[in-house]
């Protein structure tokens, strides 16, 4: 039976993703360009003025409102998963599966620097947990579902099933059975085809061959890792940092959102690609198509606008932000190691694939799964030894 739901799962999931990425396009295009259009719109062509802090404060407003109804939706939704299979029995509340998404979706419309990887994972996983607790299961058999249908999620978003099963794996059912593996391989299968159905089969990044044969390269690898972990660090206590400040504002809780908002949409007026989710600021920081200024400049602008924005108690994902502020990250150490380091010169696009996975299984603490997600997200297989 679980076999069969987690199959069911997989569509669910699918269609969830098609539906949130779609919704946060519409809203894109009418909170920051004043359009009616479902056909994404990059923010490079945003001209950032005055409106640009109207929609991000009232988006903001709406998800403080929406908040009152599910608290839950505060968050980026995989610690929220966690915590409902340590503490909970695995059970969410049914809400979550509305709730999430609409919140993501109006966060990451009006501006909001997330990815929408995130709710829509904890959307499966709310699904999966529903279906757990409405049929007469155990509560491992409702673990299974529960991780079966963030599984899916993840598997939908990126068209990464492999990875998807790995993190479901490590951080929410913390161990490894067979009788868990089959129902994550089949919803990650079911919802990697619903994702190739829906946004195509290629890879989610197009990006250059690169030369990484050769020991001669792995130094600078290395000082590359180094300086990756060091970057997972600032990420995860700046983030700490930025709540406990929040914390200490003589303000309400329902009134942070607004002051995030006012803070993204600050950095939004000098680097507007560090708002919204940023898959086409990666597929351009990947393929080197910005001057190394512009890539430092979009690094830090997203990181901060990360940190006002999430800090703040809003709702979002965080993946793709990471994957943006790492590849940038990668990007102007790997200039850096160029010039000071002899010997064959990958490319900097290299060190930006190789700096997504390694910031992304430092901050996680997941790294096999960082392996792996960066080698489905560019199918490139010799990214694999560095």
């Amino acid at each position: 039976m679980l076999t069969v739901l987690a199959a069911i799962l997989g569509v669910v999931s699918g269609a969830a993703a098609w539906v949130l990425i779609h919704l946060i396009e519409i809203i894109t295009n009418a909170a920051l360009f004043h359009e009616l259009s479902t056909t994404p719109t990059p923010l490079s062509e945003l001209d950032p003025n005055w409106t640009l802090f109207v929609a991000a404060m009232g988006g903001a407003l709406l998800i403080s409102l929406l908040a009152k109804w599910a608290p839950v939706i505060r968050g980026h939704g995989i610690p929220e998963a966690m915590e409902a299979v340590l503490t909970k029995q695995s059970r969410i509340a049914p809400r979550t599966a509305i709730a999430k998404p609409i919140s993501a979706a109006i966060a990451i419309g009006t501006g909001a620097p997330f990815g929408a990887e995130g709710p829509i994972i904890v959307t499966g996983g709310s699904i999966g947990s529903l279906i757990g607790q409405v049929l007469p299961v155990t509560p491992s058999e409702r673990k299974i579902l529960l991780a079966a249908g963030a599984a899916g999620g993840m598997a939908a978003t990126f068209g990464a099933p492999l990875a998807a099963v790995m993190l479901a794996i490590e951080l929410l059912l913390f161990e490894f059975s067979v009788r868990a593996l089959v129902p994550l391989a089949v919803a990650t299968a079911v919802a990697g085809g619903m994702h190739s159905a829906l946004f195509g089969d290629g890879p989610l990044f197009q990006i250059p061959s690169h030369d990484f044969a050769g020991l001669d390269v792995l130094p600078a690898f290395v000082l590359l890792g180094i300086a990756c972990g060091l970057l997972a660090i600032v990420i995860s206590r700046g983030l700490f940092l930025v709540e406990d400040l929040y914390r200490k504002l003589p303000i309400g809780n329902f009134w942070h959102p607004v002051v995030g908002a006012i803070g993204f949409a600050t950095v939004g007026l000098f680097v507007p690609r560090a708002l919204g989710v940023g898959y086409d600021a990666i597929d351009d920081v990947l393929n080197a198509r910005l001057a190394i200024g512009t890539v430092a400049a979009l690094a830090l602008g997203k990181l901060i606008a990360w940190w006002l924005a999430l800090g703040s108690g809003t709702s979002g994902g965080t993946l793709a932000p990471i994957l943006l502020i790492s590849s940038s990250f990668g990007t102007v150490i790997g200039t850096g190691l160029n010039l000071v380091l002899p010997g064959p010169d990958p490319g900097v696009g290299a060190f930006a694939v190789v700096a997504m996975a390694a910031t992304f299984g430092a901050a996680a603490q997941a790294p096999f799964t960082a392996i792996v997600f960066v080698f489905e997200l560019t199918r490139d297989y010799d990214v694999i030894l560095p």
